[in-house]
């Protein structure tokens, strides 16, 4: 029964999008006809299609139809995996005049339905799309495709002491063209900055096939419109990425890390402040795990930073990042701040750990990293991304789990766990619902009352995973109506037919 409540809830998800601005304009299934033009354009392997003459089973589309939570599915026949800008250019040229919708995919690693189809849309895979173009050493610039996954340019620049300005757990399977389309934000958005700061041009392929070629790699160039903004963020609404200018910053010389246990939330926000007047220039990530978050961790092997002892009487975890061009420097002032904090009156923190090796270090971030992993095995996740003020992170955790209490949903057959981690340095809080199912009754439980408490606190619905299809009719709770109406006029001037990513970002 509860599979079946579980399927039930998901067909109501992607009814939402049926209601889209964009669902007035028909759009046109693939037929034979179009997989006999995209065998013209594409090499035999890069024509996925259950349809005739390529007929593969349905099955092997379902790594391309299906989120990797299992919440969000489509019926697309067709996958094409075009290997240049040149032929996502013509692949996109044809739908465009046959009204045929398209689904850009990355590594299809996002949390709100946006790189899945909500019919069957073609999908673009970008995967085939891998090379690195160039990198200049001296001034860190790197432009490269945009399938490119996030690991491999991370490994590619590495050997140059140059790193990627971003950094997600999904590292391993992300890919640039993605993070930049969903304007990801990470661990070190805290130190680098968002992918508008670093991002320095891009060649998108529009929707009527257009190669916009904005590829540059000037750190300063005020000629006009900055068009790129557009396409940073837009969910592959307005076109597709094909290639990535980007700024990577020299790595630095010394990193290390410590997790802290503190006996209350409320002591984050003066931990925060101490923490950063004295680690400054190195202060690198605040990451805040309350501690159902560890707990699950902990349980799903994700690493253990504390022992048992240590980690009794604590209500919340921090974890800080330095990083730095020498390393005793940067020990010498992360040893003085742990014995600031150890020795005062009133102590902010029970017991720190400060790592002692690579090993380590790597395993405290595992840690951290490996909440999203521990959450999805232990059951159905419901994850809202949202900006909120610091000092309401723990009311709005809270206050959901005494939402969902009164309405009987807290229990193992339903809601097992409401827990909150995030990035405290930017004001992200990651509030996940484990659910045994998603039913109908919990997601009516949670919305519209997440994103009214966060439009109380004048915050975002999304502060870094982006609209998709999950968040198009709560667009309203974050925008304003001119907003909005903007919006649709810029979508409405690049796709006039409505074939780009249709469904997604606004109704």
């Amino acid at each position: 029964m509860l599979a079946a409540a579980s399927r039930q809830c998901s067909k109501r998800l992607a009814s939402q999008f049926h209601r889209s601005h964009h669902s007035t304009i028909r759009l046109n299934s693939v037929t034979e006809v179009d997989i006999a033009h995209f065998a013209k354009i594409l090499a035999p392997s890069s024509v996925l299609s259950t349809l005739p003459p390529v007929s593969i089973h349905a099955d092997e589309l379902d790594h391309y139809n299906n989120d990797w939570m299992g919440k969000y599915s489509g019926k697309a026949t067709t996958v094409l995996k075009p290997k240049t800008p040149q032929e996502v250019s013509e692949i996109v040229k044809w739908c465009n005049e046959k009204r045929i919708g398209i689904v850009p995919q990355g590594g299809n690693t996002g949390l709100v339905g946006g790189s899945v189809p909500i019919r069957d849309e073609v999908i673009v895979s970008l995967a085939n799309m891998n090379k690195v173009r160039s990198f200049d050493p001296i001034s860190g610039i790197l432009v490269a495709d945009a399938g490119c996954i996030l690991q491999s340019l991370t490994d590619y620049v590495a050997p140059h002491n140059h790193i990627m300005p971003i950094d997600l757990g999904a590292k391993g399977s992300c890919q640039i063209g993605g993070n930049v389309a969903t304007n990801a934000g990470g661990l070190r958005l805290l130190r680098y900055g968002s992918l508008h700061g670093t991002v320095l041009g891009l060649e998108v392929v529009l929707p009527d096939g257009t190669i916009l070629d904005q590829l540059s790699t000037l750190r300063k160039d005020n000629t006009g419109y900055d068009l790129k903004q557009l396409f940073i963020g837009a969910e592959g609404t307005l076109g597709i990425i094909t290639g990535v200018s980007i700024l990577t910053p020299p790595s630095p010389q010394a990193s290390n890390n410590v997790i802290l246990a503190l006996p209350s939330f409320k002591n984050v926000l003066p931990l925060y402040k101490l923490v950063k007047q004295q680690l400054s220039e190195i202060l690198s990530a605040f990451e805040f795990i309350d501690r159902t978050a560890y707990d699950l961790a902990v349980k799903h092997g994700q690493g253990r930073a504390l022992s048992d002892d240590e980690v009794e009487g604590a209500e919340c975890f921090v974890l800080v990042e330095t990083s730095g061009s020498r390393r005793e420097h940067d020990e010498e002032k992360l040893t003085h701040l742990l014995e600031t904090l150890l020795e005062a009156d009133e102590p902010l923190i029970n017991t720190g750990v400060l790592s002692q090796s690579p090993a380590q270090f790597s395993s405290l971030w595992a840690l951290r990293e490996g909440v999203t992993e521990a959450v999805s095995k232990e059951g159905k996740p419901y994850k809202y991304d949202i900006s909120v003020p610091l000092s309401s992170f723990k009311e709005v955790v809270d206050g959901t789990r005494e939402q969902l209490r009164s309405k009987g949903l807290l229990g193992n057959n339903a809601v097992k766990h409401v827990l909150g981690y995030g990035h405290v340095g930017d004001g992200n809080l990651h509030l996940n619902i484990v659910a045994d199912a998603y039913t109908p009754e919990i997601q009516d439980a949670l919305e519209p009352y997440v994103f009214e408490v966060v439009a109380s606190h004048r915050g975002s619905i999304s502060a870094e995973h982006g609209i998709g299809a999950m968040k198009t009719h709560a667009l309203h709770y974050s925008k304003s109506r001119e907003s909005i109406a903007w919006m649709r006029k810029i979508k409405d001037l690049f796709d006039p037919r409505g074939i780009m990513n249709p469904g997604k970002v606004l109704e």
